[in-house]
């Protein structure tokens, strides 16, 4: 069984003064994204490994889940940024075999997109959401639409 943690990134700045990759996540973002990987922690779902897009927004949400789960640090994918439904499976078909459980960090609409895709439930994608999903396969490569069931989901204020 193969187990996929989609995480929105936590609330970041607005500011347009930065580049959209660039912007910082605000300080509410930082406790809401500690918050929620304590909340996972407690409920014993614990990735293996991180992975997350570039932009700084989902880095650093990454690196706090990681920090809070005692990962490494997290790779890096610049697909997910930006990433389409088919671009995020695509990036899910890749993750490497002998990891059974990985958390995924990106933006919406692709998290909310590929969340549907894949277990048939449509949810509301609020930053700092979580959702687990569990898959009967023991191939990545094998995931695809409605695959995936939908086994925790959950937002801080949720």
């Amino acid at each position: 069984m193969k187990q996929l943690l989609l995480i929105r990134h936590a609330k970041a700045e607005k500011d347009t003064s930065v580049k959209d990759i660039d912007r910082p996540l605000k300080y509410i973002g930082i406790q809401d994204a500690a918050f929620m990987a304590e909340r996972l922690k407690d409920k014993g779902y614990i990735p293996q490994m991180i992975v997350t897009s570039p932009a700084l927004r989902t880095k650093t949400t990454a690196e706090i889940f990681a920090d809070h789960f005692l990962l490494p640090d997290p790779g890096i994918n610049k697909k997910i940024y930006e990433a389409s439904q088919q671009a995020l499976l695509h990036v899910i078909n890749q993750l490497p075999g002998q990891n059974d459980f990985v958390a995924l960090v990106g933006h919406n609409p692709g998290i909310a997109q590929i969340l549907y895709y894949l277990t048939g439930e449509a949810r509301e994608v609020h930053t700092s959401t979580v959702a687990l999903i569990e898959f009967e396969t023991d191939d990545w490569a094998s995931v695809s639409r409605d695959t995936g069931k939908l086994v925790y989901y959950s937002w801080p204020k949720g």
